[in-house]
């Protein structure tokens, strides 16, 4: 993709989270970045209001050994893409089947927003899933340092919908914003984000610039 391109497109990208490190500034302090791998988005299709109701753009990335059969014939000569996506974009008119996106869409000082599925964490109490500070240790509670505390009222009689209590944790997806490229190395397709980034190592992320 030129530069000219690069300035009148929307840009995003898809890319696995590999591991945190650091990069020295100009002025040599240590910025904590998340490393990104982004391979090549190939463009699959467009989806447009009259037709499909919406706007957007389909890319693919990865690879992986073998695709379904029905997909053979959406895929023909693109590749066997793994991970497969839609961008919501205006711009869909501008993008043709089979043009490749890669990191240099992003430059060094973009700010963007990344979206991941964080880690699954299982059935978590209220002071790992909602920082509750647990009861005092002191006068004679024995038990109680990390209990809930009083879960209800003498009114309504009975738990609030929405109460804050222990449950599931983990395992959705929140997007990060307001981060910054700190580094794009092309020739390695890595990116550089500021900050740490949701999931565990290999987490597919959407990097989507904010305007």
């Amino acid at each position: 993709m030129n530069k000219k391109e690069t300035t009148t497109k929307e840009r995003f990208m898809l890319g696995t989270k590999e591991m945190m490190s650091q990069v020295f500034d100009a002025e040599g302090r240590a910025v904590p970045v998340t490393i990104v791998r982004a391979e090549p988005l190939v463009v699959l299709g467009t989806r447009t209001r009259e037709r499909d109701g919406y706007e957007a753009v389909q890319v693919g990335a990865g690879k992986k050994r073998a695709i379904a059969r029905p997909q053979q014939g959406f895929f023909t000569s693109l590749g066997r893409l793994r991970h497969v996506r839609e961008f919501h974009t205006k711009e869909q008119g501008a993008w043709r089947r089979g043009e490749q996106i890669s990191v240099s869409v992003f430059s060094e000082g973009d700010i963007v927003e990344a979206r991941g599925e964080v880690k699954g964490r299982g059935f978590q109490g209220v002071v790992k899933r909602h920082g509750f500070h647990g009861g005092s240790r002191t006068h004679g509670q024995k038990h109680s340092e990390r209990e809930p505390g009083s879960i209800g009222a003498t009114a309504p009689q009975k738990v609030l919908k929405g109460k804050r209590m222990a449950g599931r944790m983990g395992g959705n997806t929140i997007c990060v914003k307001n981060v910054r490229v700190i580094k794009v190395d092309a020739s390695r397709n890595l990116l550089a984000i500021s900050g740490a980034l949701p999931g565990s190592r290999g987490t597919l992320l959407r990097i989507i610039a904010q305007t």
